[in-house]
């Protein structure tokens, strides 16, 4: 599951020079569901940053931030959203957490961005989007069973534009991840 993740100072200009879009604007800091941070998504103009709600509304389940590669072509609720309206969530880091509650950022070492695969739908007048979710790789899976489908800056095109190579993408083996323990947070008031 992702259920955070973080802009860094460098993304923007990353993400500008990668996809040759333009960002020029753009926010650094933690990301919550419920917010609505800067993806990337492509129409017949071109690919375009944008601003959508992260989070898909759900009469059943509420609000779902998350969507498994595994069965999206068979859920109603992402079938034509995987098909039709994929995007690109760029970040710097995501975050999980352990048993003890200690916050753990994850990255990949030699970039200064990840592209997180989603997709987006249009529902009540509202653009909102999930990020897709993958089985854990070795570098995940001490931590948690699930972590975001993180596409290559150079695949970030195809995924946005080619829907024959979906089914590629969704089963593709993900990168090594670098994880880190924040350390636990101490108040000087326990003991009194």
């Amino acid at each position: 599951m992702c259920g955070r993740y973080s802009y860094g100072k460098k993304w923007g200009t990353a993400a500008t020079k990668d996809l040759g879009i333009e960002i020029s604007e753009y926010s650094v800091g933690d990301v919550t569901p419920g917010m609505s941070p800067i993806v990337i998504s492509a129409d017949e103009a071109g690919i375009k940053a944008q601003n959508m709600h992260w989070g898909m509304d759900s009469e059943k389940y509420g609000l779902i931030i998350n969507a498994k590669a595994e069965s999206l072509f068979e859920k109603p609720m992402f079938s034509k959203s995987i098909e039709l309206r994929r995007l690109i969530i760029p970040c710097e880091k995501f975050y999980e957490w352990d048993r003890a509650e200690r916050r753990i950022t994850f990255s990949i070492d030699s970039e200064d961005v990840m592209y997180l695969a989603g997709l987006y739908d249009i529902a009540k007048n509202e653009i909102s989007f999930a990020i897709i979710t993958t089985s854990a790789n070795e570098s995940m899976a001490p931590f948690h069973d699930r972590m975001p489908l993180i596409i290559k800056k150079d695949e970030v095109k195809e995924w946005l534009r080619d829907s024959s190579s979906t089914k590629d993408f969704l089963a593709q083996p993900m990168p090594k991840l670098t994880a880190v323990k924040e350390n636990q947070q101490i108040s000087l008031f326990d003991n009194i």
